[in-house]
């Protein structure tokens, strides 16, 4: 009876230590179905008398304000939610340093790929390769994309499941299997006639639902401690925690200013700019000035995002020492969120929040790997728009079964940050997208033709992890995030030694 009256009391405010409040599973399952119920309605509503062009590209009829509200949160999964406030213990502020990056990578993709884009008019990015250095190249970066993307996609809806397998499945019974059925069927549902539409308005509740969650949860738990603003600032400028820059030079380290912006600029390039899930939302502003916009407010604001995230973490480990909670890492937001005395609130924003940013994540996947597996391999010119239709709708059903798959088969994967998979995969995964499209922007040199571009490709990531391997071995240097760049320099070699003269 104490913590029901305290969670009446308390939605916004912390229970004395003898009236913790715990979220029931009875709660969370009900926040979850109820967050669920209002993604189909926002899916209905959005993709009302939705074609293929809408579900593509979203009619090219978004307003670029929209696209860039709900682009704050769109590249932050799950995975960001949960496991950058959780890293501050061990990399303290240095994320950021990333952060600058992938700031300046944004504006290469402003002002170089997207009037590039823009220009040709395309539907799917690769669809660029095809007309640079033909069928090829355009098939095998496209290969990659949905090599990429399914796993990418697999791991961040991994976070959800085992959260909500956690918190409700287990002391529920409901097995681990349904709980999977269950999450992307929800991705499923929301996207399956909208598409871009729908996946541009679920992220702006994505975004809401994040946000409101790290707010609400900052002030709460500076609520218990008894912090002011000004006391926070002062504890962030002490604590050994909230360093942003590592400049000394110390080879075995990842974490240095260098390896970390460098690998930043050139991550978010390939996830971004040159991934048809990020830039399937870009393009549907109706001009390329529009979608620049877009993504210089986007950069601003996800900067400020991730430093709420950053500074949530600083908290949370304060907080969960006065508490006496052990948790750390990826599980320490979940574990102080629902049962470490928080409000209601905090509890159920933090499903929220951990909800719409894994499903919007997977949805704006699906409907990006949809897109590219029918206008890059699945040639669609010659095809009837109802014809499409068919095809559209039996690919994206497909594609969501195979994602519920390896979600399964990932369940057994790594235990290491899933921050830290993530960008690993991205490293090794995007790097010779990102050497495909260099050698195109950057040389007037063509392909032979075959599928020599295929065996580069396939190549240099295995040339790349090598590489790593050997330079951590033998020269006593830890390749990090950077080894993107490594990846991509690597395949451009290789595509210019399996080029030719451009003839005028």
């Amino acid at each position: 009876m104490a913590n029901e009256q305290c969670a009446m009391r308390n939605f916004f405010y912390l229970c004395s230590p003898n009236e913790r409040n715990f979220m029931t599973p009875h709660t969370i399952l009900l926040t979850a179905l109820l967050y669920a119920a209002l993604l189909f309605a926002v899916a209905w509503f959005s993709g009302r008398k939705a074609d293929n062009r809408t579900f593509f590209v979203g009619g090219r009829r978004m307003a670029w304000w929209v696209v860039a509200l709900g682009m704050i949160g769109a590249p932050m999964s799950g995975v960001s939610f949960v496991s950058v406030p959780g890293s501050v213990a061990d990399d303290a502020f240095g994320y950021l340093q990333m952060v600058a990056g992938f700031t300046a990578g944004q504006l290469v993709i402003a002002f170089v790929l997207v009037p590039l884009f823009y220009r040709l008019q395309l539907t799917s990015l690769y669809e660029y390769l095809a007309l640079r250095f033909g069928e090829a190249a355009h098939r095998t970066g496209a290969l990659l994309f949905l090599l990429s993307k399914l796993l990418l996609t697999a791991l961040k809806l991994l976070v959800v499941c085992r959260v909500m397998q956690l918190l409700v499945g287990d002391p529920l019974g409901i097995p681990f299997g349904v709980n999977v059925a269950l999450s992307t069927l929800v991705v499923w549902g929301f996207t399956h006639r909208g598409g871009v539409r729908s996946v541009v308005w679920t992220d702006l509740l994505q975004t809401a639902c994040l946000v409101g969650a790290v707010l609400v949860t900052i002030g709460a738990i500076m609520s218990h401690l008894g912090y002011s603003i000004s006391t926070l600032f002062e504890v962030m400028k002490n604590a050994p925690e909230s360093q942003i820059f590592f400049f000394e030079h110390n080879p075995l380290s990842t974490q240095t200013f260098g390896k970390m912006f460098v690998g930043g600029l050139f991550i978010l390039v390939a996830m971004t700019g040159l991934d048809q899930d990020m830039m399937q939302r870009n393009l549907s502003c109706p001009t390329a000035r529009d979608s620049q916009r877009n993504i210089l407010l986007t950069a601003l604001a996800q900067a400020g995002v991730i430093t709420l995230l950053l500074t949530l973490g600083l908290l949370l480990y304060r907080y969960a020492e006065s508490v006496g909670i052990e948790a750390s890492g990826d599980d320490l937001f979940a574990a102080i969120a629902i049962y470490g005395g928080l409000p209601l609130g905090a509890g159920i924003l933090f499903v929220l929040g951990l909800l719409s940013s894994t499903w919007s994540t997977a949805g704006s996947a699906l409907t990006a790997l949809t897109t590219s597996v029918i206008h890059d391999l699945w040639p669609a010119a010659s095809r009837g728009e109802e014809e499409i239709s068919r095809l559209r709708v039996r690919i994206h059903s497909l594609l969501a079964l195979l994602i519920g798959l390896l979600v399964l088969l990932f369940a057994y994967g790594s235990s290491e940050s899933l921050i830290h998979l993530l960008y690993r995969i991205v490293s090794l995964s995007y790097g010779p997208i990102l050497g495909l499209f260099a050698f195109g922007l950057s040389t007037r040199r063509l392909l032979r033709k075959g599928w020599g571009v295929t065996g580069v490709c396939m190549a240099a990531p295995l040339l790349a992890h090598l590489v790593q391997q050997l330079a951590l071995r033998y020269g006593g240097y830890a390749i990090g995030y950077e080894l993107i760049l490594y990846n991509a320099l690597l395949t451009y070699v290789g595509l210019l030694l399996i080029s030719k003269r451009h003839e005028n």
